[in-house]
């Protein structure tokens, strides 16, 4: 039984910095993140299907580095796990993003009436509560959310600003 309360309060703490991670992104990097929201509102389809394509090839790609890395040489295994270990930063990059334009969509869309940093915080509550539902949540709510998030961040960088 205490289990599940030290679980559900590590949950709620982790929401909370969640909350405070997409506000301090979306306060520095705002072109960016609105940019991704934009892309998000216009084009779900093409972001889902861009964020599949390009988490599985550059997820394929760096489970690879880091396997052959852990059955080589020192040398090798450095060589080896500095590429992988920037194709994971650069996608986990990719997901802040894409995360922090799809809780500011979900909160504006709730929220209208609030300010937009509540709009944020409040998006990122709905969300990660949604995506902490088991197996709903985590095999299906997240993944569609963090591949419309990542292709949203994708299409958004070839995109020009009108």
């Amino acid at each position: 039984m205490t289990d599940i309360f030290r679980l559900s309060f590590i949950i709620i703490l982790l929401t909370i910095a969640l909350a405070a991670y997409f506000l301090v992104i979306g306060a520095l990097f705002t072109n960016r993140v609105a940019k991704t929201q934009r892309v998000i509102t216009a084009m779900p389809g093409r972001s889902f299907g861009v964020g599949l394509v390009n988490f599985v090839f550059f997820g394929v790609i760096a489970l690879v580095l880091f396997s052959v890395a852990g059955n080589a040489g020192d040398f090798i295994r450095f060589i080896l796990t500095v590429p992988a270990l920037l194709i994971t930063a650069i996608l986990a990059i990719m997901l802040s993003f894409g995360l922090a334009g799809m809780s500011n969509l979900l909160g504006e869309r709730i929220f209208p009436d609030q300010p937009a940093w509540r709009q944020t915080t409040w998006g990122t509550v709905i969300l990660s509560f949604a995506c902490a539902l088991p197996v709903v949540g985590w095999f299906l709510l997240f993944p569609y959310v963090g591949f419309v998030g990542i292709g949203a961040f994708i299409l958004g960088l070839f995109q020009r600003t009108q």
